[in-house]
């Protein structure tokens, strides 16, 4: 069963749609309370008028009387459009006036029942004839010892229909905005975005043999400069791997060349006559200290391939580092003493290490050392702790670095001598590095010509 292919999301999709979404919900927020505080002001003052009329009949009945206000409501004209149909029952509910042609459009039964003046007005009904909307309010009063009630219908229908066209025109407004806030999202989210499309276009143009080009931060917007910025120093990074690559391949290539051309041409010369089984004996010993040669250099190189991958295991534990270093240079000084070179030791102190990693890496210091070490020269194993931090200092009197070879001295297959037909492959110091690296701790090296080299070895006290 195939699994079916997730599109990446869009990040100018998704800015236009949450910057129109919000502009359409705070619009619509902003009209809603617009048109909530109209319709309401709209029917609010009609109430308030609605109550001055009522107010009006009450007072005209108490003073004028019920014939008065009689024969003012039979003198109106029959009008469908009046805004104010009123109509009086006496005290039997039989109808006593009423505004013409009220009867048929608004029949007594559908007031509610008379109440005082304030009662009223709390609550009118609202009552729906056909295309009209009518407030209906109804009232009990006395005049001239008689009680009556007075039924008012207010229309409401010219209300209700600015109420429809404002809702009309409030859905216009809402989505001719919402449309306008997308066009505005979607050229502002095209202008803003237009730099990671050309920060794109110049990364195209970066490739292996145009490493040495930059993003230039200072040119993009502040928000986009850290990630220039992150940009800049991963092609510095990769043009530096890519320098080291290209210098190890070379590198490798000429120290393995070596043994296999001494190999191949020794061979070569033993097959050209017949030779006495001392010369064969002899050929393949020089064949046998060839094959230790290359296999002393592949296991160094697989060890930090290894420690580069994070594969290489390590088992730290405290011990003597005084018994260690003693051990190992007790070793050494057999190889020494024929350069008359002295080998001492000083310090003491627990160290928190993988003990093989460790002895490793002060043997290839030491070895070092003797190499490059002069007759009746000195070779110093200092051993001292420095607040969180263990150190072991391997020191000679030797010939010494000149100072432009220092900052590469770790480098694998980098020699300091010009000579490459000297012994070692220039994986010493790599090694030590990094088996230094897989402790968490630090390597440096102090050299001067003529007079010695010192290199330092850090290791951290507790667990990082």
């Amino acid at each position: 069963m195939s699994l079916k292919r997730v599109e990446p999301r869009s990040i100018a999709a998704q800015l236009i749609l949450l910057f129109t979404l919000a502009a359409a919900l705070l619009l619509a927020c902003g009209l809603g309370v617009f048109y909530w505080i109209v319709v309401r002001h709209a029917f609010a003052e009609d109430n308030a008028v609605l109550a001055d009329k009522v107010s009006a009949l009450a007072a005209d009945l108490k003073e004028s009387g019920s014939a008065r206000v009689a024969e003012e409501l039979k003198t109106h004209r029959a009008d469908e459009h009046a805004a104010y149909w009123i109509r009086m029952l006496d005290s039997q509910g039989h109808t006593y006036a009423e505004t013409p042609g009220m009867n048929g459009l608004l029949p007594p039964e559908i007031f509610p029942t008379g109440q005082t003046v304030a009662t009223t007005l709390r609550s009118p009904k609202d009552y729906r004839r056909g295309a009209r909307l009518f407030s209906l309010v109804a009232l009990n009063e006395e005049s001239g010892g008689q009680s009556y009630t007075i039924q008012v219908a207010q229309d409401r229908s010219s209300d209700e229909q600015v109420e429809r066209n404002f809702t009309v025109l409030f859905i216009i407004v809402l989505a001719g905005s919402v449309l306008v806030s997308t066009l505005i999202a979607i050229t502002v989210t095209k202008r803003g975005l237009r730099p990671l499309g050309e920060m794109a276009q110049s990364l195209r143009r970066i490739g292996p043999t145009h490493l040495k080009e930059r993003v230039a931060p200072a040119d993009w917007p502040r928000e986009l400069q850290p990630l220039a910025i992150a940009f800049d120093e991963m092609l510095k990074r990769l043009d530096e791997s890519f320098t080291r690559l290209s210098q190890f391949s070379a590198d490798l290539a000429h120290e393995l060349r070596t043994p296999i051309a001494n190999m191949l041409g020794e061979a070569q010369v033993a097959l050209t006559r017949d030779r006495t089984p001392a010369d064969y004996r002899e050929i393949i010993e020089s064949t046998i200290g060839e094959c230790e040669r290359l296999s002393g250099i592949v296991d160094n190189l697989l060890f930090v391939a290894r420690v580069d991958a994070a594969r290489e295991p390590i088992a730290r534990k405290r011990f003597d580092a005084r018994a260690a270093v003693e051990k190992i240079a007790a070793f050494y000084q057999m190889i020494a003493d024929d350069h008359h070179v002295a080998i001492s030791c000083s310090g003491e102190g627990q160290i928190y290490a993988d003990p093989a990693l460790f002895e490793r890496a002060v043997s290839n210091l030491v070895d070092n050392a003797v190499r490059f070490t002069a007759e009746n020269g000195s070779i110093q194993i200092a051993l001292a702790e420095h607040g969180a931090n263990f150190e072991v200092a391997v020191s000679d009197n030797g010939s010494g670095i000149a100072p432009e070879h220092l900052p590469r001295v770790f480098d694998r297959f980098y020699r300091a001598e010009s000579s490459r037909s000297s012994d070692g492959a220039g994986l010493g110091l790599a090694l030590v590095k990094s088996i230094v690296d897989l402790h968490s701790g630090s390597a440096r090296i102090q050299s001067e010509v003529g007079r010695g080299t010192t290199v330092t070895l850090s290791f951290p006290n507790e667990p990082v």
